[in-house]
């Protein structure tokens, strides 16, 4: 059923003229390239940015676009899958990336475009890597940079959203843990170290991370539209200067460190200014092409971000503070699981009054800014759509006679958190406990692993989808994302991925995700998620003197039991969930107590009950 779809027809026709209108494109374009990002590459965009969603009416998070003048096509991930099937109209042609048999993007421009046929594409919005990797894998096509952006063009007719101008806060120092003054000095020596010049930072959470600002211009995002270029002798920050407050420009001055504030757009100006003297400038390979084809290439250092790496490693300030907040969280999670088992035996919820209630019990945590995503709020076989967002369209009651997923996350001051809980209200079957069990193994059998410095997150992957594999089981997404500390949810340069093999060794003081899941599509949806920390571990020999590595939950919301199915699970697993729950119930019952929540306190001791101590029934001999 095409239930959402709309109808894109009137828009590909304008798109289409004005691939031949030689007054916005350098020549008549065969096939033109529309990606999901902004101008800084960020996986979440602001309205405004939204321009494959306007274009193609799909509004997942990821995906790629080409038109050409008689086709139009969308390449998305296993995630969206069913999403897309369901938002796309008769215009446009679906293709499930990664699915076997299917062309990927340069396949099919390859395989269906004549020699000599001429592909145009936004350089804002295409990364250096996305660029060259076009450039290698497209034969006998030409590709040509088109500055306005065409889809721009339609979209000025029909009420485009204006840019962003949320408010930019500075970031309190017990925070932050580090003044942006001493981030600054240790990326330069950064930069000496590798004999470079200047670096130009073009990702949004890291202009926010190092100078301790932060803003709301993108919805979960605490990041504000800037570019900024730190050289060993000035830093220019290219913001909006109608932004600057008389708070921020207090935050930001100090006559040591000589900062100029420019426009957002002069960023291109500058650059070139600064590559003419033939001096080394770092830009991320993950950076636009339009700013990276500004630097001669043999001026140009395309490593990972130094910035990405350093805020990668929490600082022991923004470790307690991600604990905290977890802590808090941990709360509300609690709040809304007890409230929904009671609620649900007297009055309909439905998904959407699930999810509303749940932020409510967020909102009154102390430092709440906002959600860190659309809460994914599943019940029965919207459960197995992997990013769900519930709508009034698609909402199904929460009952007893379905399994229910909620994954969902906050931003605090001094934190991001992400959690995914699956539980059943009734009486589950034994094929779901089954399946819950295997990803719990797996889920337990990541989180107790010990690995040698160095090693990458992609090395870790097997581990969680191990038990899943045993009897031909998968699931299709990742294992698990770096977190940012109150910064995006999902923040690089780590993960824990079959797909991602140039990440960078997992580090004492990151933060990342282990949820493995399954999903029976039309059925149900099952993932288990908690954010760890890594962190060193003393163990009984140190092959080499490498040092090792672990990972400490920082998740702090109990894992249903009743889903388990004890006689698969192992002394270690059993023994790893009671002191995971042990744990939960220390950090939680205190605060419970203190404010006076008894029903949910009852509903945490219940729920962190060692698994095997309960009440055993003893069959005496006969006679």
């Amino acid at each position: 059923t095409k239930v959402m779809s709309k109808p894109t027809g009137q828009f590909l026709k304008q798109l289409r003229l004005l691939m031949h209108n030689k007054q916005f494109v350098p020549e008549t374009l065969t096939a033109y390239i529309i990606p999901s990002g902004d101008n800084h590459q960020s996986e979440y965009i602001a309205p405004c940015h939204k321009r494959r969603q306007f274009i193609s009416g799909f509004t997942g998070s990821s995906g790629s676009c080409v038109v050409t003048q008689n086709e139009a096509l969308l390449w998305t991930d296993g995630r969206y899958y069913v999403q897309a099937e369901k938002e796309l109209d008769e215009n446009w042609t679906l293709m499930r990336d990664g699915f076997e048999g299917v062309l990927k993007q340069e396949e099919w421009l390859n395989k269906n475009l004549l020699d000599g046929s001429v592909i145009g594409f936004d350089p804002n919005l295409i990364s250096l890597d996305g660029w060259r990797t076009l450039r290698k894998e497209l034969k006998g096509k030409s590709l040509v940079q088109v500055d306005q952006n065409l889809v721009d063009l339609v979209w000025a007719e029909y009420d485009k959203p204006n840019e962003p101008k949320s408010e930019i806060l500075a970031l309190e120092d017990n925070f932050s843990g580090k003044k942006w003054q001493k981030k600054v000095e240790e990326l330069r020596n950064t930069l000496s170290a590798k004999s470079v010049y200047a670096v130009v930072i073009s990702a949004l959470d890291e202009v926010a991370w190092l100078f301790n600002m932060r803003g709301s211009d993108i919805s979960f995002n605490p990041v504000f539209m800037s570019y900024a270029i730190v050289s060993l002798d000035n830093i220019y920050l290219f913001v909006d200067e109608t932004r600057m407050t008389d708070k921020i420009k207090k935050h930001l001055c100090d006559s040591s460190m000589n900062i100029n504030i420019c426009s957002y757009y002069s960023i291109h100006e500058k650059l070139k200014e600064l590559s003419s003297n033939g001096q080394r400038i770092w830009i991320s390979s993950k950076s636009s092409y339009a700013l990276a084809s500004l630097v001669p290439e043999c001026q140009l250092c395309t490593d990972i971000s130094p910035v990405c790496s350093a805020k990668a490693v929490k600082n022991p300030a923004e470790i307690k503070g991600m604990k905290d907040a977890h802590i808090r969280d941990g709360i509300a999670v609690c709040e809304y699981l007890c409230w929904l088992e009671k609620e649900i035996k007297h009055s309909v919820v439905d998904e959407i009054t699930g999810a509303n209630k749940l932020e409510s019990f967020r909102k009154e945590l102390d430092h709440f800014v906002s959600l860190s995503f659309d809460t994914i709020s599943g019940s029965g076989p919207n459960g197995a759509i992997i990013h769900y967002r519930p709508s009034v369209e698609s909402t199904r009651p929460i009952s007893a006679e379905e399994m229910y997923l909620c994954d969902s996350g906050a931003q605090y001051l001094d934190g991001t958190t992400d959690v995914t809980r699956t539980v059943h209200l009734g009486v589950p079957t034994q094929y779901q406990k089954e399946c819950f069990t295997r990803v719990f193994k797996g889920h337990v059998q990541l989180a107790m692993m010990t690995f040698p410095k160095g090693t990458r997150g992609h090395i870790l992957d097997v581990i969680a989808r191990k038990s899943l594999w045993d009897c031909g089981l998968d699931f299709p997404h990742g294992t698990g994302h770096g977190v940012g500390a109150f910064l995006n949810v999902h923040e690089g340069p780590i993960g824990i991925s079959p797909r991602n093999s140039d990440d960078p060794p997992l580090e004492n003081g990151m933060f990342i995700t282990d949820e493995p899941g399954y999903y029976e599509n039309d059925l149900f949806g099952i993932r288990i998620e908690n954010v760890l920390l890594v962190k060193d571990v003393q163990l009984e020999y140190n092959f080499q003197n490498k040092g090792f590595l672990g990972f400490q939950p920082v998740t702090m919301v109990p894992i249903q039991k009743k889903l388990l199915v004890p006689n698969m699970l192992s002394k270690e697993e059993i023994s790893w969930l009671n002191n995971y729950h042990e744990q939960v119930y220390e950090n939680l019952s205190g605060i419970l107590i203190n404010e006076g929540k008894t029903e949910t306190l009852e509903w945490l001791r219940v729920q962190t009950e060692p698994l095997g101590k309960a009440k055993q029934i003893v069959l005496l001999p006969r006679g």
